[in-house]
């Protein structure tokens, strides 16, 4: 992508903020007990976007990316400013998989993240908050999703 193309997506990004367009959440539990806001991906627009250009993720926010098929979703870290851990969730909300401290993208092209199981969520959380919470494999994260409209 070009630097005028990444400075548009910038600035829609930014005026999307300032429009008060954020986007919609729910509580997570993690398996520590910790209760989380989760900021909801579900549009492919949003996923798409995920962390980029965001400075930092407040300690109390993750990401939870909603893809409503079983599959092996991958994930990169392009435009992203710090690492994260990402974890991988059947429709049950039980961890298949896990990717931890994972870097920002350094250059081009990007590594991707791909689970070995198939997931219908995703979960990106700031690196060392997986640990911290006794996010594992079989580990079971709790939430709802609010009622589609």
């Amino acid at each position: 992508m070009r630097a005028s193309a990444y400075l548009a997506l910038g600035l829609l990004v930014a005026s999307a903020a300032v429009a008060g367009d954020a986007p919609a959440t729910t509580k997570l539990t993690l398996p520590s007990g910790q209760v989380v806001t989760a900021e909801l991906m579900i549009s492919a627009a949003d996923r798409q976007m995920g962390l980029m250009f965001r400075p930092a993720l407040p300690a109390d926010r993750v990401l939870l990316f909603v893809f409503r098929e079983n599959d092996r979703h991958s994930i990169w870290m392009k435009n992203c400013k710090f690492p994260i851990d990402i974890v991988w969730l059947d429709g049950d909300g039980k961890v298949v998989d896990l990717a931890e401290n994972v870097p920002p993208c350094a250059k081009d092209p990007c590594p991707v993240y791909t689970p070995f199981r198939a997931a219908e969520y995703v979960v990106e959380m700031n690196a060392g908050q997986a640990k911290k919470h006794k996010v594992q494999g079989g580990a079971v994260l709790g939430f709802r999703l609010p009622a589609e409209r």
